[in-house]
């Protein structure tokens, strides 16, 4: 009948909408917003383990990289650079695959000491970030490790000292350097959502007892939301 789609046309359609629905997701992953997921404790108790987190790729101006490779083609424009109290989301500099999350505490040019757990820029205390915590007592010589006496160091152009918030179990610049501008992902924005592990018995184990575990899951499920952190913009 004249007018009417036909069962051709119409796959055609769902395909073309599919297909754009896709690239828009992929373009807005790419050079808006992405997910993130903390898996350590590194930056507590401003980031805990079990926090999800939206970060915003396009203030830094976004990497473009080619899929499934460790190569970037070129980087948007963005609006600034990392500044002094940014959490930043970067690529590891020693593990290309792995994603970090840290906070940039100086920028290319500052030149940075710790000093028995007290970190300095331009020579004068820099403030710790309001959730940051020393879990250790113990204060180890730079000869020792670099954790609480380090430097000085005068960070190279371009590039940014990122420490964790968890200042006494963070694996940071203190120990593998300055990070790259190159490396830099993102801004972290604002956690969506959060919840604590389960650790609590019982524990199943075989595949007869997956009706058993997928129960036990759904019904602790509401208890191990963190619920006051969802939708926390992150400072």
């Amino acid at each position: 009948m004249p007018g009417q789609p036909t069962p051709k046309s119409t796959a055609k359609e769902y395909t073309s909408s599919l297909l754009i629905a896709v690239g828009l997701a992929l373009f807005i992953r790419t050079t808006v917003v992405q997910a993130f997921y903390i898996p350590s404790g590194s930056m507590e108790d401003t980031l805990l383990v079990g926090d999800y987190l939206l970060a915003n790729k396009f203030v830094y101006g976004a990497p473009v990289d080619i899929p499934m490779a460790d190569y970037t083609l070129f980087r948007l424009p963005g609006l600034h650079d990392p500044q002094p109290g940014d959490i930043v989301i970067f690529r590891s500099p020693t593990d290309p695959d792995r994603d970090l999350i840290k906070r940039c505490v100086a920028v290319g040019g500052q030149k940075l000491q710790v000093i028995d757990k007290v970190l300095y820029v331009d020579g004068k205390p820099s403030p710790n970030p309001p959730q940051s915590k020393h879990t250790d007592s113990e204060t180890y010589p730079a000869t020792v490790q670099p954790r609480d006496n380090f430097g000085p160091f005068t960070v190279p152009p371009g590039h940014f000292f990122m420490m964790g918030d968890n200042r006494d179990n963070s694996a940071d610049s203190r120990y593998f350097g300055a990070v790259s501008r190159e490396l830099v992902k993102g801004k972290a924005m604002l956690i969506y959502w959060s919840w604590e592990s389960d650790t609590r018995p019982p524990y199943y184990t075989g595949l007869a007892s997956i009706p058993a575990l997928a129960g036990t899951f759904l019904w602790r499920l509401p208890a191990r939301v963190r619920y006051s952190r969802l939708g926390q913009v992150i400072i």
